[in-house]
């Protein structure tokens, strides 16, 4: 297979601007259906269609000819509601309606795991695609065989996932979160209990079509699942890769992108895309940062700049976005519906420029999967990170009594911290059992990021920060 690197890419796209329709090129990585033979065309709630024009952006899978829609659907992140018996449960008519308009606009890729949505994703998912065409959508789920090494423990996540959603077939099978535990963790989970070579039998029968993995760790384990290649041929990766986490990534807790990217891309393995907001932090930087995206291009979403720069490298397949409001669907949809990918220069400046103004915010780097969840003891873990990571990216994060606006900012971070997590589920609740550690994919040492926010917290309270 001939290898294409991202300036032929752009030089067959137009110097930026995408052709219409498919990307069909070596190494671009495109639905059986278009959105013109999806159903009938789904409105919003307000009973208008802002995206009347425009064709979804799809990427050809060099391995099997599927045409994959460039915005994928993450299930991860779906609106949760109470039932009767005060019960957390998926509002499943607004999942309904997100999958539906999704499915009108080109969208055919939908990723979710029997862990998501607190073990209610794969169902909410397969009630509300199965009311279409099974040909109509690819559907991805994971083995999530993270606290068992037991074969019996993934044989029932692998059975339970094709009643929850109602397939017979699954399109795109993960081996989830790689990396956790190096080599020996890899083959604790999937090896020496005979998992993969159940499921290798599983893609020859054909009910898992397309065969991958979900990538969390450090080089070395990186390094380690391309070594196994050859032995068990990965069909496609799914990966971290986002404009800050191109070349700022830490090292430990993840990879550079560009590392993982060019790795792949040379094996020519098809890449989905995870985290290209960060877990949302690229949708909602710092000020400054945000002042000079909209310098940049005053029409553009914030956001947008974020889906361009991963779409804009022709390896990847799709690019997953874990979408909950219309109008982030809506938003997503504009930048992939005619795609047109970034110009060297505006890489350039996003994973230069942009990326080293957002390294002067130090936040914590939770994507807000909820992995951690339910607390033994109550603590609302994503949330107490989510609320401090807004306050550092808003700049309004009180450092000390020198600080211009200290007494101000002070009150409006304890007020608001006290509205947003209740008493009983704040950061001081944390008894260290540690039972989140192997819990988080991005490998945050969470016992010890609560007890600096606590006491971070209690020095505001006694005005001696």
């Amino acid at each position: 297979m001939k290898k294409i690197n991202r300036r032929e890419f752009l030089k067959k796209t137009g110097e930026g601007v995408a052709i219409a329709g498919t990307v069909a090129m070596a190494g671009a990585c495109a639905p059986k259906k278009t959105a013109e033979t999806v159903a009938a065309a789904v409105t919003a709630p307000d009973g208008k269609d802002p995206l009347e024009t425009g064709k979804m952006e799809l990427r050809e899978n060099p391995g099997n000819g599927d045409k994959v829609s460039l915005l994928g659907y993450g299930c991860m992140r779906f609106t949760m509601k109470k039932d009767a018996n005060g019960k957390d449960i998926v509002d499943q008519e607004n999942v309904n309606n997100l999958i539906d308009y999704a499915l009108a606009h080109g969208v055919n890729y939908f990723d979710t795991a029997p862990v998501y949505l607190q073990g209610q994703s794969e169902k909410a998912v397969g009630i509300a695609l199965s009311r279409h065409p099974r040909d109509s959508y690819y559907i991805a789920t994971k083995m999530s065989n993270f606290q068992s090494n037991d074969r019996k423990v993934a044989m029932q996540l692998y059975n339970d996932a094709f009643k929850n959603l109602r397939v017979d077939y699954i399109d795109y099978y993960l081996l989830h979160s790689l990396g956790r535990g190096g080599a020996q963790g890899f083959k604790a989970r999937f090896e020496d209990n005979g998992v993969l070579d159940f499921l290798l039998g599983e893609r020859e029968k054909g009910k898992i079509r397309q065969l991958g993995l979900s990538f969390h760790g450090d080089k070395q384990s990186f390094d380690d699942m391309m070594m196994l290649h050859d032995k068990y041929h990965w069909d496609f990766v799914q990966i971290q890769m986002n404009y800050y986490d191109w070349k700022h990534a830490d090292g430990v807790r993840n990879v550079n992108a560009e590392y993982l990217y060019a790795e792949l891309d040379k094996r020519g393995i098809p890449i989905v895309i995870m985290e290209p907001l960060q877990g949302g932090r690229l949708a909602k930087p710092a000020g400054n940062v945000a002042n000079r995206l909209k310098e940049a291009d005053p029409q553009a979403s914030i956001a947008s700049w974020a889906f361009r720069f991963v779409g804009s490298y022709p390896r990847v397949l799709s690019v997953l976005s874990g979408m909950v409001y219309m109008e982030h669907l809506q938003d997503n949809l504009r930048t992939y519906m005619d795609f047109k990918p970034l110009t060297e220069e505006q890489l350039t400046f996003l994973d230069t420029d942009i990326a080293d103004l957002i390294a002067n915010y130090p936040t914590i780097e939770c994507n807000d999967c909820k992995y951690c969840m339910p607390c033994p003891y109550g603590i609302d873990i994503p949330g107490i990170f989510m609320h401090y990571n807004n306050s550092v990216n808003q700049s309004l994060q009180p450092r000390s009594k020198e600080q211009e606006d200290y007494q101000k900012l002070r009150k409006a971070y304890l007020v608001s911290y006290d509205r947003a997590i209740p008493t009983l589920r704040q950061a001081d609740h944390c008894v260290g059992c540690k039972q989140c550690i192997p819990k988080c994919p991005q490998s945050i040492p969470i016992p010890r990021e609560l007890r600096r926010i606590d006491a971070y917290v209690e020095k505001l309270k006694q005005n001696t920060l």
